[in-house]
């Protein structure tokens, strides 16, 4: 589904100035609801200015009118001729300054509530580098005393639906490992089968 320019600066602006549900408003913007939460409890997104949709022509006043009148309705954006900006597919993630320094948090709470992850997984998601995660993992990371693991999602440095999606691969993954371990040891020949001499041979 198609989600409006700059997302979390125009759900900054849903919450604050228009009567849509959270599960409205992240459905519109292309986000979690936890997301959505976040930003109207100012844990989230804090220091974005809000970017009316309307105004910008993504959103029509009518459909807003429409959404604020029935909680069930999602919301659509208006149809435009301007041509989107290409998602990039590849390259390393981009953090904004103010959010590098959360990074390691991010990290720490990854490890502690889903070890099942990879490093790389953790890497990708996070935007960070397999020495960062080792040192936070090994706490001698250089700021290690100022960690708190703190949810990557809400921290705004990474999605539900990457986090999600990355913990089900990892299990997925895990599971495979368990089931070809058991198939080798299955397969394995007990101790005397093969190979040892009959200790009373039949004469």
């Amino acid at each position: 589904m198609a989600t409006p320019l700059m997302p979390k600066a125009t759900a900054v602006w849903l919450v604050d100035n228009t009567k849509l549900s959270f599960d409205q408003i992240a459905d519109f913007c292309g986000l979690h609801v936890l997301e959505v939460q976040g930003i109207a409890d100012g844990e989230v997104a804090t220091g974005i200015h809000g970017l009316d949709p309307v105004a910008n022509g993504q959103l029509t006043k009518e459909e807003l009118e429409r959404g604020e009148a029935d909680p069930s309705v999602r919301l659509e954006l208006a149809k435009q001729n301007l041509p989107q900006p290409a998602k990039r597919t590849k390259g390393p993630r981009y953090t904004p300054l103010a959010k590098r320094q959360d990074k390691p948090d991010g990290v720490a709470w990854l490890l502690r509530h889903h070890p099942e992850l990879s490093d790389a997984q953790i890497g990708k998601m996070i935007g960070t580098t397999k020495n960062t995660i080792h040192a936070v993992r090994e706490r001698s990371h250089w700021n290690s005393a100022n960690i708190r693991p703190r949810d990557p999602v809400l921290l705004g440095l990474c999605s539900q639906s990457e986090l999600n999606a990355s913990v089900e691969k990892a299990r997925k993954s895990a599971k495979g490992t368990e089931r070809q371990q058991q198939n080798e040891k299955a397969q394995t020949p007990f101790e005397g089968e093969q190979g040892e001499p009959s200790q009373n041979p039949i004469d």
